[in-house]
């Protein structure tokens, strides 16, 4: 009887495993290429509107930080050299309070084309509720056309804290002091 009810107990136990990493892939994966260090994500839900017909912001590699936001464009934008402009993306999101979205460059459109995000990170507050946009330039010395659907930004959910101000007359020493802007050399 001891036998059938543990040997019962591990086929259960293996099921619901089986079970939860299969609703839980990214877990598995990481569970799987991580088996000597298991790192577990936690999801949050997060309500989009989407009105524009591209997908919603993904994760493009399993352990992507950014998720990939698409340009919602009726017409193409050209980017003139040292132009800026604000590129709509058809979402808006409902973020918890404690958390912000930080909207970031795409290191391969910086590095190839000169295009980057012109208030890096931009914050997107948790009472925002306005579409996001993304205020992109044109740091090189050719045009650069924005299509509908292209990926221009990444948005990367994190969670901050709220202050408050303690006023002092004076702050604690450090080794470093006021020191700063290149001060430790080149």
């Amino acid at each position: 009887m001891t036998v059938w009810v543990s040997s019962s107990l591990a086929f259960l136990s293996t099921c619901l495993l089986v079970h939860f990493f299969h609703t839980n892939w990214r877990i598995a994966a990481l569970v799987y290429a991580n088996r000597t260090k298991i790192s577990m994500h936690i999801k949050m839900t997060v309500k989009i509107v989407n009105h524009s017909n591209n997908a919603l912001p993904t994760y493009e590699t399993l352990l992507s930080a950014g998720m990939d936001v698409r340009a919602n464009l009726t017409q193409s934008i050209i980017l003139q050299p040292l132009e800026r402009t604000l590129v709509p993306t058809g979402l808006f999101i409902e973020l918890p309070a404690g958390f912000e979205a930080q909207i970031r460059p795409r290191s391969g459109l910086a590095a190839k084309n000169g295009i980057t995000v012109l208030n890096t990170p931009g914050t997107i507050d948790a009472d925002y509720r306005g579409e996001l946009k993304i205020i992109l330039v044109n740091l090189s010395n050719q045009p650069f056309t924005v299509n509908h659907g292209d990926r221009i930004a990444q948005m990367i959910i994190a969670k901050h804290e709220t202050i408050t101000w303690a006023l002092v007359d004076k702050l604690d020493e450090t080794q470093r002091g006021i020191g700063g802007f290149g001060h430790t050399g080149k």
